[in-house]
């Protein structure tokens, strides 16, 4: 018989406590209006993650763990219902370089049904359109991705480029010139269902930990 005992305690206090910092952007010669995020409710926020600035969260987003979105140099920021932003993520931005979107112009814009996966960067100016998925540790600079596109692991995207609609960025990929972007293949279709899977499961996930 084993000498080792297992001991059996309860919880102090609330399990479901999740550690997070949501703050306005610090005043700045360049950034002088602090801004407090707006984040619906509908979304959930993991433990140790960051979100500071004029970030405009929508509705059944789910942030992971570890997380930075930080729109103190660049704002401002938008992120689309029912995306996901994965453990790691980094959103950041350069000061007073935009694109514009629906008439507005936004430092990072992110549209609807998007995954941002573990460990990538996404640094503005970018735009990535609806239904998009960025892989593992890929990093979007500079860039507009339009709808549909799927950016493979530790691809990067940059240099001012514009991906075509349904375009796949294989892995590890440098696209750095427009003739690199017009070249790329169509997603396939095993891509695009992987891409609807990740944010079927993941919408699931955010409803699950709010209810915790």
């Amino acid at each position: 018989m084993s000498k080792h005992k297992i001991a059996k305690h309860k919880p102090i206090g609330p399990t479901n406590v999740h550690s997070y910092f949501v703050s306005s952007n610090p005043p700045t010669s360049f950034n002088p209006i602090s801004i407090y995020p707006s984040i619906d409710e509908t979304t959930f926020v993991g433990p140790f993650s960051s979100i500071i600035g004029d970030v405009t969260i929508d509705t059944d987003v789910f942030i992971g763990c570890n997380v930075t979105l930080r729109a103190d140099e660049g704002t401002p920021f938008y992120i689309g219902s029912k995306t996901n932003i994965q453990d790691g993520v980094i959103l950041h931005g350069l000061k007073n370089i935009k694109f514009t979107v629906n008439k507005k112009e936004y430092s990072i814009y992110i549209g609807k049904e998007v995954s941002i996966a573990h460990g990538a960067i996404v640094h503005g100016p970018c735009v990535i359109g609806d239904n998009t998925f960025v892989g593992f540790n890929a990093i979007v600079f500079n860039s507009i991705v339009e709808e549909g596109c799927y950016i493979d692991l530790a691809a990067i995207v940059t240099d001012g480029v514009r991906i075509p609609v349904n375009r796949y960025v294989p892995a590890g990929a440098i696209i750095n010139t427009q003739e690199k972007a017009n070249a790329l293949e169509m997603l396939s279709q095993s891509n695009e269902e992987f891409a609807k899977e990740v944010i079927k499961s993941n919408v699931e996930l955010s409803q699950a930990y709010s209810h915790l």
